[in-house]
Formats: structure tokens, C-alpha cells, sequence
């Protein structure tokens, strides 16, 4: 219910918002891709009894095959750096983060950019606010378990990556960095164009989760 009421709240906030506005925010968020498919189910078109065959089945690959954990940002402008992670990820981690790859991104907006980034206690820690604070970063207040509101593209850069059949790790992190860098603006502003529409999807569902 708090998460709920928060997520109502945000909505109320910014449904008057227009997308002079949301073309000024700089969205990130942490992902990860598989090497081989993804974590959840699958659907196939079948024949009746072809439930069992190879080409209806995923395989299986011992410790998941591997996998990349990135940090990525984007604006209706474009994406922005991409960042992948070596190892587990702290606060000062993401602050070296912030000042390598966030900054850079967010100078290509004008002077009203705001940063996006959720409530994980990397991103709320004393260090990362006060990092923030020093740089002079406008920050988006956000509500806890949002992530339909926030129109990054995980989804589309996950599908882009999976089309390419790699068959190691390496591959797997020339490819994540080739298909950000090649992601039409055009997707980048159709997907921040969304937001008005997040936002009424959030209210018309008193907070509780979206389509998106």
C-alpha cells in the first residue's frame, strides 16, 4: 500500500507535465542480460505433440551461460552512455559511474536536464547524494517499485541482443555495446513520448501496477 500511494502520488504530481518537460529528463537504470535467453517463459508457435521437441525448448547451459550487468541512460534525444559493470556494484562504484559516464550524458541536455535514477540504496546512499549535490544534478524525485514508469529501454535492448545468437560472453558484451549505440533516436522518443500515458495508466489504477 505505501508503495501504491507513492507511485499515485508521483502521477498526481506530474500529469499536468508536458513533454517539453519529460524531453529534458535523463532515464537509467541497471540491467542484466543472459548469454543465452532470458529468465523468464518463452512462447513458440507449435504443432499439437510438438510440446517436447528441441525447437520448442530452451536449453539449459550450467551456471546460466553467463551474463552482463550494465548501467545505461537515455533521453528523447537519444541514448546516452553505457556502462557495463565489472563485479558487484556499491555506492562508490556508481558514483564513479555518475562522474564517468552519467555527467557526459546529461551535459547533452540544456540546463533544465534532470536525472532520473530509483530508490536502490546505491543511488540513495549519503555518498551518491552527496556527489549529486556537489555536481549541481537536478534529481528526480521517484517512487519505490516503479519500474513502468520509467521507459528505458531494457525491454528493446534485450530482444536486439537475443536476435544476434551469440555464443560467449565476449561477444555477448560487443553486441549489448553495438545495439546501444545503434538504437534509432526515433525508439528513444516514441518510448519517452509514453510518459503522459504512464502517468494517466498509474492514476486510472490508484498506483497499483500498469500495462507498462
Amino acid at each position: 500500500m505505501m508503495h501504491k500511494k507513492a507511485c499515485k502520488q508521483f502521477a498526481e504530481d506530474k500529469q499536468t507535465k508536458d513533454m517539453d518537460y519529460w524531453n529534458h529528463v535523463l532515464w537509467s537504470d541497471e540491467t542484466k542480460i543472459n548469454l543465452f535467453g532470458s529468465d523468464g517463459v518463452k512462447h513458440v508457435w507449435r504443432q499439437p505433440g510438438e510440446e517436447y521437441k528441441n525447437k520448442c525448448v530452451l536449453p539449459t547451459v550450467k551456471h546460466g551461460g553467463g551474463r552482463v550487468m550494465v548501467w545505461g541512460c537515455m533521453s528523447a534525444a537519444g541514448t546516452g552512455e553505457l556502462h557495463i559493470i565489472e563485479g558487484t556494484m556499491n555506492a562508490n562504484m556508481y558514483c564513479d559511474i555518475l562522474k564517468q559516464s552519467m555527467i557526459s550524458s546529461l551535459q547533452m541536455l540544456d540546463r533544465r536536464a534532470v536525472f532520473q535514477h530509483d530508490n536502490d540504496p546505491k543511488h540513495t546512499s549519503k555518498t551518491t547524494t552527496a556527489l549529486l549535490k556537489k555536481l549541481r544534478v537536478k534529481v528526480m524525485d521517484w517512487p519505490s517499485m516503479s519500474p513502468d514508469l520509467n521507459p528505458i529501454l531494457r525491454g528493446f535492448l534485450k530482444q536486439k541482443v537475443e536476435e544476434r545468437k551469440v555464443s560467449n560472453i565476449y561477444q555477448l558484451r560487443d553486441v549489448v555495446m553495438e545495439e546501444w549505440k545503434r538504437t534509432p533516436v526515433v525508439t528513444c522518443e516514441a518510448l519517452v513520448n509514453s510518459m503522459p500515458k504512464r502517468v494517466k495508466a498509474v492514476l486510472e489504477n490508484n498506483g497499483d501496477h500498469t500495462k507498462y
